[in-house]
């Protein structure tokens, strides 16, 4: 079944083209991942197959299947002014969905009375998407539900768009960069709910893993071209090598031929016959074609790093709190030369300020940071750097520096740099207001490197750069002369790049693991599945130690007396409960009367589940 179609769909930006005459079919059930360099358009095609965008051309089609859902889950997403978390997240046509909502808002004393949200619950059998809404909101840690969507940091929102994307059920996902402001875990559960075969799936991100596990279709926009590739990111990989292979073979006769023909063209009489015409017709087609072909330039980085001395960096009985939240509890460390540190644990935990307590920036409430002489640390921030918005690109670099030191005693331009950096001259001369968020982030990049550091610290590095910049970025930092640190939700980059692992814990516990983030994945999935096995070994034991108890005796005398107290302790709830049920009924209570009855009311089912099943337990005996 065809999902969407595409035809001859163009996009230009003034003078600069983004695509010309794409043509694209989305069928049911098929997961394409968008794969592109920074700037070449890939929200931009995002946004016109979800609609938010006019195609351009003149026999530009867009074809969308009417009868299905579409989600679209942007970078930087936006909600309704006011709207609290709870609004938010289940902002929804489905009935289901807008009956979960009202008991939730029952729950916290807003709209209307509870009594009549639970009939709506239970006539509706509400109840199992109830506990599903509640599934996503908690593996995306969405809660404290009163609260203004306004005070959510820029990750937040994101989380929260992406929990209202899947709590809304689309038929097809439209996605750009889902995985940003993930947390790992957060990561592997969208990863097996995205594998769902009923999904149909657009994405753009750089999270290679992803690709590998989720995609069965990579589509590369190269040159204002789309390139399909089926198979997931690892066989993209091995096409797209083989079709550059194939291509470069080509460019190469595609050249001798454009010599030759440019040779004849010049010696050409002036008195064109017919043939010698269709010989110059097919001259310039052919140097049009040749150069159309853009060859692809690496990324070059090539800075001279300082040498480290014999102190790099030292955590002596480190401590940082704040308030209840435990960030490290007496963290004691000496950095070695050339070590690659990754660090990993969920959204929260205090990362980002352990970077800030290792620079400096926050002072420690006890034990003391020594930091070497010829320490110069690099640090790549989260938020990036302020690049006036009213300047060129080469003049808000040469505002940082004019040269750059490289190996052997050797000077780079700035101009020169940024050209290794893939800012041809022409970008150059692009204001910093019209560069894409991947490029941003690859100017900040080279703005830290052209500080000369030899330790590199490194916080969510991989957030909306390419996947051939990564890859770049990932051979530089293998052959990096000094210590890196990295905060990073990409496995894959951390895989790479990483020898060990700083293990966030909680409550103030630094672990240290000696391996990459998949060794230590696996190793805490093969504990849970012992965890799980060992629980399901004791609980089969106790059955079986409770079974030949039942047949072999009866109900002593306080058993018996037990029993009647518990059927009076029933009867006592069961009337509570009805005279908590007969005051829901009530137009004049206030939110807080609603709140304490809902909570006793809650108490009184967990104990009357509590005695039932004891009351059961003693009814088999009898």
């Amino acid at each position: 079944m065809n999902y969407l179609t595409l035809e001859n769909i163009t996009k230009t930006y003034g003078e600069k083209v983004l695509f010309q005459h794409l043509s694209l079919q989305i069928n049911k059930g098929q997961k394409i991942a968008l794969v592109a360099k920074n700037g070449t358009g890939k929200t931009t095609l995002l946004r016109v197959i979800a609609g938010l965008e006019a195609p351009e051309g003149e026999q530009a089609n867009l074809l969308l299947r009417r009868d299905i859902r579409v989600g679209y889950l942007v970078q930087d997403p936006e909600f309704a002014e006011g709207a609290t978390v709870i609004d938010a997240a289940l902002d929804s046509e489905n009935p289901l969905v807008q009956v979960v909502k009202q008991y939730e808002l029952a729950m916290l004393g807003v709209g209307v009375p509870l009594e009549s949200v639970l009939a709506k619950m239970d006539d509706l059998k509400a109840w199992d998407m109830e506990a599903r809404i509640k599934e996503i909101l908690t593996k995306l840690k969405v809660s404290k539900f009163d609260q203004p969507v306004r005070m959510l940091s820029g990750g937040q929102k994101k989380r929260l768009a992406l929990a209202k994307l899947i709590i809304d059920e689309p038929e097809f996902l439209i996605l750009d960069e889902p995985t940003n402001h993930l947390d790992l875990d957060m990561i592997e559960w969208l990863e097996t709910y995205l594998q769902q075969p009923n999904l149909t799936l657009f994405m753009v991100t750089h999270d290679r893993y992803f690709l590998e596990r989720v995609c069965n279709q990579i589509i590369e926009l190269e040159g204002g071209k789309l390139y399909r590739y089926t198979g997931n990111y690892s066989e993209y990989l091995e096409k797209k090598a083989i079709r550059q292979e194939t291509e470069g073979a080509e460019l190469s006769k595609d050249k001798k031929l454009l010599e030759r023909e440019l040779d004849w063209v010049r010696r050409s009489p002036q008195a064109r016959t017919t043939k010698a015409k269709s010989r110059v017709d097919a001259y310039y087609e052919l140097e049009e074609k040749v150069s159309g072909v853009a060859v692809e330039k690496n990324m070059q980085i090539e800075i001279q790093g300082q040498r480290l001395g014999g102190k790099i960096l030292e955590l002596h009985n480190v401590s940082k709190h704040f308030g209840d939240l435990k960030i490290m509890q007496n963290f004691d460390y000496k950095f070695k030369k050339n070590e690659r540190v990754g660090i990993v644990g969920p959204n929260g935990v205090g990362k980002t300020t352990f970077l800030k307590i290792l620079t400096q920036e926050i002072r420690p409430d006890t034990g003391k940071v020594v930091v070497g002489d010829n320490t110069v640390f690099g640090y790549y921030t989260q938020d990036g750097i302020n690049l006036k918005e009213d300047k060129r690109v080469i003049d808000a670099v040469q505002d940082i520096a004019e040269f750059i030191p490289l190996a052997k005693g050797q000077k780079l331009t700035a101009a020169a740099l940024l050209e290794r950096f893939l800012f041809s001259r022409k970008q150059q001369q692009v204001y910093v207001s019209q560069l894409s968020g991947g490029e941003r982030r690859r100017l900040y990049l080279l703005t830290i490197l052209m500080k000369n550091p030899n330790f590199l610290i490194l916080d969510e590095p991989t957030n909306d750069l390419d996947v051939v910049t990564l890859q770049v970025l990932e051979d530089f930092l293998m052959d990096f002369p000094g210590c890196i640190l990295v905060v990073t939700h990409d496995r894959f980059f951390m895989d790479k790049i990483v020898d060990h692992l700083f293990v966030f814990e909680g409550n103030g516990k630094i672990g240290d693991f000696n391996g990459d983030y998949t060794e230590y994945r696996e190793l805490q999935k093969e504990r849970e599945r012992e965890q799980r096995s060992a629980a399901r070994v004791e609980e089969q034991k106790q059955k079986q130690s409770q079974q030949p108890q039942a047949s072999e005796r009866r109900l002593s005398q306080d058993e018996r007396k037990e029993m009647n107290k518990l059927e009076k302790e029933i009867k006592r709830f069961e009337e509570r409960k009805g005279e908590i049920m007969e005051q829901f009924n009530s137009t004049d209570l206030t939110p807080d009367t609603i709140e304490k009855l809902g909570k006793e009311l809650n108490q009184i089912n967990e104990m009357l589940e509590e005695k039932e099943m004891r009351w059961l337990e003693l009814a088999e005996l009898s």
